[in-house]
């Protein structure tokens, strides 16, 4: 069998797309415009509070961190409830529902009176409802992704490229249209587009269920259908996650308690973790959690710079950047689409280059993709400031696309290489609970962003361009030592991945990907080097 076969299982007979199986894309056009509406309203939300709702840029900057670091912590009590019983296709379809809801919600702006306006509680409840959906989508529609292949098919990491694809041109769309449409023509355009954009996602995954051949369906089908207090466990779930929308609508008003809340379950999520790990698996299953908790680690600073992006560059480009473009100033929110723009770009490029560098033996490990995104992320800003520099009045917009390319080299180096290490590092029972604190991760540093963002405005609470730069020059400097530190130390970080001992989770002729392996039977015709 040729190594191609076996990283198919055996299952060559299954109907694909460009050599994909066809639910990746049924994947892929969900989560795109489930993006959209993400992004897009993303685009908007740090003007909306600093001009329609009046924060303070410090005030703004915190909440748009705690909102986003609820966005992805969210994931956790999701994945986990998917892991034990919803299974992924209901939690994402559920958390899809709530979603779609909360982005509509976004376009009721009320009378524009400013925080006193009764209309902001409306605000408060559509980021919650928000939240919530996202915990419930975004880890697991990446567990189905995963679920589609096995641990050791050659094709995981270029599929998790491809779907990455999908994200970011929902992406750029969605930053693109509402944000245009948002600065142009009022908010309630911007945010019900990206409500519409939610819908479309919605109606997608629910068409394309045959195509995902009966992946991420419930552990237990009775157990979820039995009654618990006279309910059935399913509902129970259901309206478990009506009530979680009521704490987020307090939490995203309290932003300190976001960050306690970060400390804390952080310290015991990670425990349990390294608990389960060092009694429960065995010593190379163990050496790769450990391993995958070092790039969840490394993570975080990252995802602490990159969220700059929607909050203080995004604030930054509005106020000193020459935005005009061919005769025409571009609204400031529409930049946040050139990030996507370059993942679309450069993502097959970076694909079939990890390919070519893996078939001659020169691709570097993932915890060396890590530094190098670190490295990337760090420069980016270094950049913007050594040409804020040498610009006395506005900024030459070049400079700003120069920060979103080098942050976008670097986030193709750490975000789709993550997830597939993730799915790859992690057993099969403990796949969505890794990827939720994967998820965490990047909720942290979207908290850690909000207080560099809320840096920036200095005493004042207000930004200027001089206190922006000296922010952004102390933590692009950071960010390039600690990723020269991540290469450093990314042989032995490999080496606890165990790559030559990688073995699929699935019996011998299995017909379903993901099933567990049992105890002692290798597959057959596993790949004994994984890339």
């Amino acid at each position: 069998m040729t190594q191609i076969a076996a990283g198919l299982g055996g299952e060559e007979g299954r109907p694909t797309w460009l050599g994909h199986p066809r639910g990746l894309f049924v994947l892929f056009f969900a989560e795109m415009w489930e993006r959209f509406s993400y992004y897009g309203m993303r685009a908007l939300l740090i003007f909306y509070l600093t001009k329609h709702w009046l924060f303070s840029d410090g005030q703004a900057g915190v909440i748009y961190g705690a909102y986003t670091a609820l966005v992805y912590i969210t994931p956790v009590i999701g994945g986990y409830l998917a892991d034990r019983y919803l299974g992924q296709r209901k939690a994402v379809l559920y958390g899809a529902v709530l979603l779609t809801f909360g982005h509509l919600l976004m376009a009721v702006e009320g009378e524009g009176a400013g925080q006193q306006d009764p209309a902001i509680n409306i605000f408060w409840l559509a980021l919650s409802f928000i939240i919530v959906g996202s915990g419930f989508l975004k880890a697991n529609i990446s567990v189905i992704v995963g679920q589609l292949y096995r641990r050791t098919d050659p094709r995981r990491d270029p599929a998790y490229t491809i779907f990455y694809i999908g994200i970011n041109l929902g992406a750029f769309l969605g930053a693109l249209i509402a944000g245009w449409l948002g600065e142009t023509y009022g908010w309630a355009y911007g945010f019900g587009a990206a409500g519409i954009g939610m819908l479309l996602g919605l109606i997608v995954f629910v068409i394309g269920k045959p195509w995902l051949e009966g992946r991420g369906e419930a552990p237990d089908a009775a157990r979820l259908k039995a009654p618990v207090l006279g309910v059935p466990l399913e509902w129970l779930i259901y309206l478990g996650g009506i009530l979680c929308v009521g704490v987020c609508w307090w939490m995203i008003q309290n932003q300190g308690v976001v960050g306690t809340l970060l400390g804390g379950f952080g310290a015991l999520l990670v425990g349990y973790v390294i608990f389960t790990a060092v009694t429960k698996l065995p010593a190379h299953d163990r050496d790769r959690i450990f391993a995958a908790l070092f790039l969840i680690c490394g993570s975080i600073l990252f995802w602490a710079l990159f969220e700059q992006h929607g909050s203080s560059v995004n604030l930054f480009t509005d106020r000193h950047v020459d935005r005009t473009i061919f005769g025409l100033e571009v609204p400031a929110s529409v930049f946040q689409s050139v990030n996507a723009f370059y993942i679309i770009l450069l993502g097959p490029l970076f694909a079939g280059l990890w390919l070519f560098l893996a078939k001659r033996g020169w691709e570097p490990s993932s915890p060396a993709k890590f530094g190098l995104a670190l490295v990337q992320v760090g420069l980016s800003f270094l950049v913007l400031v050594w040409g804020a520099a040498a610009a006395p009045d506005l900024v030459p917009v070049i400079f700003i696309f120069l920060l979103y390319l080098l942050a976008t080299t670097g986030e193709l180096c750490l975000s789709p290489v993550g997830l597939s290490a993730m799915n790859r590092l992690a057993p099969a029972h403990m796949a969505s609970l890794i990827m939720g604190t994967w998820f965490f991760a990047s909720a942290t540093g979207n908290f850690a962003a909000g207080l560099i963002a809320s840096a920036t405005g200095g005493h004042e609470g207000t930004a200027t361009k001089e206190s922006v730069l000296a922010v952004y020059s102390n933590v692009g400097w950071l960010g390039v030592g600690v990723g020269v530190a991540v290469l450093a130390v990314s042989p032995l970080v490999k080496r606890l991945m165990h790559l030559d001992t990688l073995q699929d989770d699935v019996v011998a002729g299995a017909a379903e990907v993901g099933e567990p392996q049992a105890a002692g039977m290798h597959p057959e015709g596993s790949i004994g080097k994984a890339n």
